[in-house]
């Protein structure tokens, strides 16, 4: 908006070269301004100032009554709320039969109660371009797995958590917490999460995706994969992100509030903290990318009828107040494809059968 003393300044300014004999459009295009502007701007009492600012703008009638805003403050500030962000408290409170706002009503009601901050200690995800592997129609198809350390009170020590989870569920199937990095601790973690997940009763057996660690490239790792029937598939060579789902994971699990800052005291406490992460992210966390549905619940394909009662719900919302819905509802269609690393040139848009899908070493 242009304030009132410009508004002056350039009419004036127009005023004195049409008087030396300029023509008034060109004069205007001069300024920057059309003849239709220098027009609403004058008047016989001189130039006006803009009204915009000042206009009575009548309250829409589907905005949300003040009762409505208390509640939903009060809901999103709830303790068990207190580091989910609106995109998470939304399903959950689907899941419980309740449904108070958008994703995107809420967010504008925290920015202006200023409490849009990124909840909890991680700072706000950054998208990544991914290179090129394997694609997950259903469970126990392609599994991702790597080793992190936890730091531990003493300076320069760290224990190791080795985790496998399953990329179509996101759900954590095998891990362990050890003092130190040794190729037969992951041996042993492979051979326990093939028995606990009934690899020697499947047709194919899964694709086991890891990076280039001298520790999942042992011998004796291969051998027990090769036992167990689970293909290998590797990282490129000098490539960061080519394990994504599972780094993802480890920044999950370190930026939790419960995670110690000043390490653990012994093994046991690596151990017990390593349980109780596992168990939440399995059965509480709502996953962003599988429509927030917890991994246990899509493992097992119950994942399916939630998404089909949130819809419900929504329909029968839109139906209850259709004027604050502009179109169609949210989509909580059910996510049926995931791809490891998808190829930048041809994004996979169909989801092979299960019997047609071949694993491929990166």
């Amino acid at each position: 908006m242009t304030s009132l003393e410009d508004r002056r300044t350039l009419s004036d300014a127009i005023g004195v070269a049409c008087q030396s004999g300029a023509r008034l459009q060109p004069a205007c295009e001069v300024m920057g301004i059309s003849v239709r502007t220098l027009q609403r701007w004058r008047s016989p009492e001189g130039v006006r100032e803009d009204a915009r600012p000042l206009a009575e703008r009548p309250t829409p009638s589907n905005a949300l009554s003040e009762q409505e805003r208390a509640r939903i403050m009060a809901v999103v500030n709830e303790p068990r709320f207190a580091d989910v962000p609106p995109a998470r408290i939304v399903p959950m409170l689907a899941d419980e039969g309740v449904y108070l706002a958008s994703e995107s009503t809420m967010c504008r009601l925290l920015r202006e109660h200023g409490q849009n901050s990124h909840r909890g200690r991680a700072k706000a995800p950054s998208t990544q371009r991914l290179p090129t592997t394997h694609v997950a129609t259903g469970p126990r198809q392609v599994w991702c797995w790597d080793m992190t350390y936890l730091p531990a009170t003493v300076v320069g020590r760290w224990f190791h958590l080795y985790l496998i989870m399953d990329l179509y569920s996101r759900k954590i199937v095998g891990w362990e917490v050890h003092d130190g990095d040794d190729s037969e601790h992951a041996k042993q973690l492979l051979k326990r999460t093939a028995l606990a997940e009934g690899i020697a009763e499947l047709d194919r057996k899964p694709v086991l995706h890891g990076d280039n660690g001298a520790t999942l490239k042992a011998t004796t790792v291969l051998a027990m994969l090769h036992w167990l029937g689970v293909k290998p598939s590797y990282s490129r060579p000098r490539v960061s992100d080519d394990n994504a789902y599972v780094e993802s994971l480890f920044k999950t699990a370190k930026y939790r509030p419960q995670f110690p800052a000043k390490g653990f005291a012994d093994v046991d406490a690596a151990r017990q903290w390593a349980s109780e992460f596992v168990r939440w992210y399995n059965m509480e966390h709502r996953h962003s990318g599988i429509q927030y549905v917890t991994p246990a619940q899509r493992h097992s394909g119950q994942d399916v009828g939630l998404l089909q009662a949130r819809d419900r719900l929504y329909q029968h919302a839109k139906q209850q107040r259709p004027q604050r819905w502009a179109r169609h509802t949210r989509n909580w269609d059910h996510v049926a494809v995931v791809t490891l690393n998808p190829q930048r040139d041809q994004p996979v848009n169909l989801a092979p059968r299960p019997e047609k899908l071949s694993a491929k070493v990166a």
